[in-house]
């Protein structure tokens, strides 16, 4: 038996979004607090989870009511998780506590570092949001690209992430090539 990926309603949960894939760490935002995510092992509902360095081996189950029963070493756990008005944001329901849970993947890590230098839609360049490797570079200086165009593909954290034109307007200067090593916030691509 798999983990449970889909509410009734067909909305994502959770669980598909952190573990989508085996060996994978997801940053993971809760309210202020930032922690390192990794699934080691799954057999059925049985996780072996990586938390900042620390594994734990828990036992989770979605239930019918859309909460999360979590047993960890003896201890249970429900937690109620309420999807915010995106698709990566949650608030956790617990039953002393709430708080807010962001994941932090490398499309997320790129629209935050995009946001923190202004409006998105004044940039003329493409950064690259946290250190990786070029996998393609899908445009040439002098080209014409519209905005949302895929510009560059970068895999980092084991996944490949495309990079989009924030405008349109024409490739002014491309900075790295096929297979070149990137470092958090380096220039990629600038536009005029």
């Amino acid at each position: 038996m798999d983990l449970p990926r889909h509410k009734a309603d067909g909305k994502k949960h959770l669980t598909s979004t952190i573990f989508n894939q085996i060996s994978m760490p997801v940053e993971i935002k809760i309210n202020d607090r930032i922690v390192w995510v990794n699934l080691v092992k799954q057999n059925g509902n049985l996780l072996e989870v990586d938390v900042d360095g620390k594994t734990y081996e828990v036992d989770l189950l979605h239930t019918p009511g859309g909460t999360f029963s979590i047993i960890e070493s003896g201890s249970s756990y429900n937690i109620e998780l309420v999807p915010q008005n995106h698709p990566k944001k949650y608030t956790a329901h617990t039953l002393y506590d709430n708080f807010n849970v962001e994941i932090i993947d490398a499309e997320t890590r790129y629209l935050i570092n995009r946001g923190s230098k202004g409006d998105a839609s004044n940039e003329k360049t493409i950064t690259s949001p946290m250190p990786g490797k070029v996998v393609k570079v899908l445009v040439s200086e002098g080209d014409v690209i519209r905005k949302g165009e895929n510009a560059i593909i970068i895999a980092a954290m084991k996944m490949e992430s495309e990079y989009k034109a924030p405008v349109d307007g024409i490739v002014k200067k491309v900075n790295v090539k096929d297979g070149d090593t990137v470092e958090g916030n380096q220039i990629l691509i600038e536009i005029e």
